[in-house]
């Protein structure tokens, strides 16, 4: 094992309970939108005999990493360097107009996190960066540097829910003004010198919400969650499943609303007394409420303790 396949050999969270979730078919065609490391295409396709898998990562280092573990299945896997949210185009390059299940494990992976210089951790100093595919566009660098104060204060407030989003809006804008904000550490330093004490020394890590903020800026994590859903239930079969894992209430709360949309059925004005529109559900909910990590696997991986698994079924 390399070094970089030993970095992406993290434990894949709710392993077991997506296996059983997916409702795998061992000739079906499935798609794991977020590949990672290929932990949980590996529970996949080893369970496949005649199907095919599809692993998608936006993240370079990620399909390296998935396509040497994915190595022994040969062509039942394919690998795509590309969003989530572009599943069906994926698929279709692939010749695959029909899936029997997908699974997308929203948020930042281990690796990212334990890499200290691609920018993601406010444990090590590094670049300001947080970008997932890093081909190009907008860095944590150009957020903290170049938007206004209200637009900073909005993106902590709203992606990070940090309660101090003003006051370190207001201290990143003074900081920016001797001199840019270039490193992980220096915006860390800012961020604790604009909470009060009583906030500062609480149980979680003063830049923990602020960072998670500018990493969903970023990589814009929460505008692809609901159309990457809605195009993966179109392709799906007939039975097929969806299995999303998401890691805080901002995705969860896409990722619910977007499930209860595409299982209910008539809108029409309950005073109508016969349905015009039409409108029939084109997914059933396996689980009406989130599936969690067990006592067992958070002593294992402290890092699964936010992790809440939904799982649908196409009709």
């Amino acid at each position: 094992m390399n070094k970089e396949e030993f970095k992406f050999s993290h434990s894949p969270v709710l392993l077991y309970e997506c296996i059983e979730g997916l409702n795998i078919r061992k000739g079906g065609t499935y798609v794991d939108g977020t590949a990672g490391g290929g932990g949980h295409s590996y529970a996949i396709a080893e369970r496949l005999t005649d199907g095919k898998l599809i692993a998608i990562d936006r993240d370079s280092s990620a399909i390296r990493a998935a396509g040497a573990r994915l190595a022994p299945f040969g062509e039942r896997v394919s690998l795509a360097r590309n969003n989530f949210c572009e599943i069906r185009a994926v698929c279709e390059s692939f010749g695959v107009d029909r899936i029997d299940g997908v699974l997308l494990d929203l948020g930042v992976s281990s690796h990212q996190l334990d890499t200290p210089e691609r920018g993601f951790s406010y444990m090590a100093d590094a670049e300001l960066d947080m970008r997932m595919d890093t081909r190009g566009g907008l860095t944590a660098y150009d957020v903290v540097n170049t938007y206004e104060e209200s637009e900073l204060r909005r993106i902590l407030f709203e992606y990070g829910e940090e309660k101090c989003a003003p006051r370190i809006a207001s201290a990143i804008i003074h900081a920016r003004e001797r001199a840019p904000i270039k490193t992980t550490g220096e915006l860390v330093d800012i961020i604790k010198s604009a909470m009060p004490a009583s906030v500062k020394n609480g149980g979680h890590h003063p830049a923990k919400r602020s960072f998670q903020a500018i990493r969903i800026e970023v990589n814009g994590e929460l505008d692809v969650i609901e159309p990457a859903i809605r195009s993966a239930v179109s392709i799906l079969a007939p039975g097929g499943r969806i299995a999303i894992i998401t890691f805080h209430s901002l995705e969860d709360r896409i990722v619910k609303k977007t499930f209860a949309d595409l299982s209910s059925g008539c809108v029409c004005p309950r005073d109508f007394p016969v349905c015009v529109c039409g409108r029939k559900p084109q997914i059933k909910l396996i689980s009406k409420k989130p599936i969690l990590p067990s006592e067992r696997e958070l002593e294992e991986n402290p890092r699964a303790r936010s992790a809440k698994l939904r799982v649908a079924e196409k009709i």
